[in-house]
């Protein structure tokens, strides 16, 4: 979240004044073990590039940039 709050800061005042934070749940389980939640997790990261600094806030697969 404090990386969110950082960015929010650097917004222009109108965009702070009206700004939307969306969660969408692209995957979910009721009987996945805790290895099976992180492998999809990690691979929902890499599919949306979440983890490109670019594009999304997760540090976590750190981007292997080619």
């Amino acid at each position: 979240m404090d990386i969110v709050n950082a960015d929010f800061a650097t917004l222009p005042r109108e965009v702070q004044l009206n700004y939307t934070v969306k969660k969408e749940i692209l995957w979910e389980s009721d009987t996945a073990t805790d290895a099976e939640l992180t492998a999809k997790e990690v691979e929902m990261i890499r599919k949306y590039n979440s983890n490109d600094p670019d594009i999304g806030y997760n540090q976590w697969p750190k981007l292997k940039r080619t």
